[in-house]
């Protein structure tokens, strides 16, 4: 059972993977789909607003069904659901039609993070969690490194509607074989059992925050890094198209900013480990906006060189916030815990391409983009509410 740790967060980790890579292949889509059906930017805010709306409203049902059900279940159905979405987005002929496919994908989505980060952060208790959450981390980002730029590149072959079922059929397979992997690992079952309740005392009631007015602050923090990050990522592809990037160049530029990620969150969980979270916090958040200020003014090439570093800060936050939810609530009750975390930030992430999208309408996505970075640094001041209870966190418990 030593391995166990190392086994959990391998299957966690590939199930990140195809996860998403479902959410982010509709950044290399959107140009794409503005073309063919003459969408508005508005319009392209809400196809990314429905997609991580669904993620949104179905956190804290799937963090408190996972308690009855289990984990494994609801992360191959929700899987299944996803990819089914995508399948059905292939044969649409509308804008309206492309919404709901993508409302019902974002929904089956909703199950992958709290699910995942619970199972990662229950098995790895008494190792390094943080940097196990990074590992975790890190793997959704390698998946954002390759799908985008597969995608991309498949779409300029066989079309988008073709490269994009091809994904979708990969993640019906994935949900297959997931409860497969979880069962042999005795893992993923109703919490309740005895394999994840490790023999190490009673049950808490309620939702497991230890630390409210520290949870607040983090899901504070949360809130500006997911919408400020979303936006950023859904209106870098226009910006590139009028920099003179194409379509596949698109995908490259993303698959740069997803490795500089994957490589930052990594690298960011370990920093955390030694330089504190606050600190990291801090210098992630302050070179995320004036990355994305400085990339305004440079030419494609600059720009594209620029990106994997950019990549890395804007990433990095996220395994920071999410290893640091774990010191701030209970062992048992961790699913609806990171299930109420990314339900607050993934409906920040929800909304903000919508209103960025209506800013872009109006002003321009350069102007839409500076906002975005100034944003970001509304994130450094917030960070000396939480450092009171991220010290209290790290003092041993009676």
């Amino acid at each position: 059972m030593a391995r166990r740790p190392s086994a959990v967060l391998g299957a966690a980790s590939a199930i990140h993977f195809i996860h998403d890579g479902f959410s982010d292949i509709l950044y290399v889509l959107l140009p794409i789909l503005t073309a063919e059906f003459g969408l508005s930017f508005t319009q392209v805010g809400l196809l990314k607003t429905a997609y991580s709306g669904g993620m949104a409203s179905f956190q804290v049902p799937a963090g408190l069904l996972a308690e009855r059900w289990g984990e494994a279940r609801l992360l191959a159905a929700g899987t299944a659901v996803t990819a089914l979405g995508y399948l059905a987005a292939g044969l649409v002929g509308g804008f309206a039609g492309l919404l709901a496919c993508l409302l019902a994908a974002g929904l089956g989505s909703s199950v992958q993070h709290p699910l995942s980060s619970s199972l990662v952060a229950r098995a790895d208790e008494s190792g390094r969690r943080r940097m196990a959450l990074g590992t975790y981390n890190c793997s959704g980002d390698l998946g954002k490194v390759v799908v985008p730029a597969l995608v991309g590149l498949a779409a300029a072959w066989v079309g988008w509607r073709g490269a994009t079922e091809s994904y979708a059929v990969l993640g019906l397979l994935a949900a297959v074989a997931l409860p497969l992997m979880l069962t042999r690992l005795q893992v993923g079952g109703p919490i309740g059992a005895p394999s994840d309740r490790g023999g190490k005392g009673a049950r808490v009631s309620g939702w497991g925050i230890r630390d409210a007015r520290g949870f607040l602050a983090l899901s504070g923090i949360q809130v500006i890094d997911n919408s400020t990050r979303t936006a950023f990522l859904t209106f870098l592809p226009f910006l590139l198209i009028a920099k003179g990037s194409t379509v596949p160049g698109v995908g490259f530029a993303l698959m740069l900013v997803f490795a500089g990620g994957a490589a930052g969150k990594l690298a960011c969980g370990a920093l955390a480990e030694r330089l504190g979270v606050i600190r990291t916090v801090i210098i992630t958040e302050a070179a995320t906006g004036l990355g994305i200020l400085a990339l305004l003014g440079l030419p494609l090439g600059a720009s594209l060189a620029v990106l994997p570093a950019l990549g890395i800060a804007l990433n990095g936050t996220s395994s920071v916030l999410y290893g640091t939810v774990a010191d701030l609530v209970q062992a048992d009750r961790q699913a609806r815990s990171y299930a109420v975390f990314y339900t607050v930030g993934i409906s920040a992430s929800a909304l903000a391409p919508f209103v960025y999208g209506m800013v872009s309408d109006w002003a321009g996505v350069t102007t839409t983009l500076s906002v975005v970075g100034a944003c970001v640094f509304v994130t450094i001041p917030l960070t000396s509410t939480l450092r009171a209870p991220v010290a209290a966190a790290a003092l041993p418990r009676a």
